[in-house]
């Protein structure tokens, strides 16, 4: 797998890697993190990966982190 880049946002850090014909977007927030494979062949480039950290998908991504979170530390309550 090859690191591709970091991509600067203030709430998560966003990664792009390079593996066995994939794209993988990874999302870290805290102890979550959420990845996104995307197929070399459903986009001309990185670059249109890299589209998706400033579009109306990373207010998805931000969204999904705090359900995340809430599932998370509402099953450790329960421990």
């Amino acid at each position: 797998m090859r690191v591709i880049g970091e991509y600067p946002h203030p709430a998560c850090k966003i990664t792009l890697f390079n593996w066995n014909g994939k794209y993988l977007l990874k999302f870290e927030q805290g102890p979550i993190e959420q990845t996104y494979k995307i197929s070399e062949m459903d986009v001309t480039g990185e670059q249109d990966v890299v589209t998706l950290t400033k579009s109306p998908f990373i207010d998805k991504v931000l969204l999904r982190f705090e359900q995340m979170q809430n599932d998370l530390f509402g099953a450790m309550e329960d421990l």
